[in-house]
């Protein structure tokens, strides 16, 4: 059973069906009452400590659960809220009027992955927890912050904090043209809450899903739902590759399958060689050239999932860490998307300018190494432009997905 938990505080909690459907609990922990809202579900008034459960159907996306807050109804269900009004009904069939924290959801998707987030793109009007119980999914994500009483002069609204799109209307606010970046107002919502959406293309920040399956080389394989740890040991000397893999799908029996980014042939043990691009990849060299380790990120393969890698002790290291976060997968170039991730070049045109076949120091940087570049700075772009780091021998690593 898939069980999620919303608080207002808000909390929804989440718990799935067998059959993939999923109840939704939701608590309203605000020392006043609000009017909970659901599409969907429709809207229930919930007084301080009460709860309100909704079944959800099996494939459901686009859904949200908001609060409403000031609310007055009359006994036939119509009414007004003074925020996330939704067309002055109480059984909400539409979406709420900004502003409001907004808990946003789809079910089943992608080999029955349920994605979740929490949105501050209709601004903020209470704090929310949204929380999955069940299925082993530990990450639940929070927006607690006194947004209200710190929000900027400029988008204060009765009840609540508007997103600058509701009161700007510019593309630079709303994404309208689907290439706009953070700036200062999304940043102050991003800095009191770091899990939700601050603007329009947050994705890589923002949304959650349940599970990766890690891939390791030498290593194996292990599914690794949202918090969970692999701990592998290798030997000295040893070469080695770790990666995701994404929107997987094993038969238990016998650990054989499919995985949309990053498989290794089919299985969940991966046993040599590298994964099916696109995939974001983590490289080291043990004990090489008197007692030195060398680490890298490469999107030499391409980019699925943002990484960091981290000596855990790193005294004497080069670098305490190295990452690559940037918005890859949303910003990619139409020419390099692929299902589930953003492709090198080098995959998708196979020619010695992006692929370096005559050796080193053969090719150039072009303007798609420089689109990954400039969105992750640490890590290899394309074969002949070096980002490796160092450590002494000994040191301990942490491969860290989606930091």
């Amino acid at each position: 059973m898939k069980t999620f938990n919303i608080s207002i505080f808000l909390i929804i909690a989440l718990f799935s069906t067998s059959i993939h459907a999923a109840i939704f609990d939701i608590r309203n922990n605000c020392p006043y009452t609000v009017w909970a809202a659901a599409v969907p579900g429709g809207g229930l008034r919930l007084d301080r400590g009460q709860t309100w459960t909704i079944n959800v159907a099996a494939g459901t996306k686009g859904a949200r659960i908001w609060a409403r807050t000031n609310c007055n109804f009359d006994g036939s269900g119509r009414g007004r809220c003074q925020t996330g009004d939704c067309g002055g009904v109480l059984q909400c069939t539409a979406y709420g009027v900004p502003p409001n924290t907004l808990a946003e959801y789809a079910l089943n998707q992608f080999n029955n992955l349920d994605f979740f987030d929490i949105s501050l793109v209709d601004g903020f009007n209470v704090p929310m927890e949204f929380s999955p119980t069940s299925n082993g999914c530990t990450r639940g994500i929070r927006c607690t912050a006194d947004i209200n009483g710190q929000c900027p002069n400029e988008l204060r609204a009765p009840g609540g904090c508007n997103n600058p799109c509701t009161v700007f209307k510019t593309d630079q606010y709303c994404c309208n043209s689907g290439n706009c970046g953070p700036t200062n107002y999304s940043r102050f919502f991003k800095d009191r809450c770091p899990d939700a959406y601050s603007y329009p293309k947050d994705d890589q920040t923002s949304t959650f899903t349940c599970r990766v399956w890690a891939a390791a080389v030498p290593g194996g394989g292990q599914r690794l739902d949202n918090g969970q740890t692999w701990t592998i040991n290798v030997a000295a000397n040893a070469i080695g590759h770790i990666w995701a893999r994404t929107n997987c799908s094993f038969e238990a029996a016998n650990g054989r399958g499919s995985c949309l980014t990053g498989d290794c042939n089919g299985i969940l043990q991966c046993t040599g060689g590298f994964g099916a691009p696109p995939y974001t990849l983590a490289e080291y060299a043990l004990n090489q050239f008197n007692n030195i380790d060398l680490f890298d990120i490469s999107l030499v393969d391409g980019f699925n999932v943002p990484m960091e890698f981290n000596p855990t002790n790193s005294n004497g290291c080069t670098r305490s860490s190295i990452r690559c976060s940037g918005d890859i997968n949303e910003e990619c170039p139409n020419e390099l998307r692929a299902p589930g991730g953003c492709m090198n070049p080098c995959t998708v045109f196979k020619t010695n300018e992006y692929c370096c076949y005559s050796g080193a120091g053969s090719c150039e940087p072009t303007n798609y190494s420089r689109f990954f570049r400039e969105r992750c700075p640490d890590a290899y772009v394309n074969p002949d432009q070096g980002s490796g780091f160092t450590c002494p021998t000994g040191t301990g690593y942490r491969v860290v997905f989606c930091p």
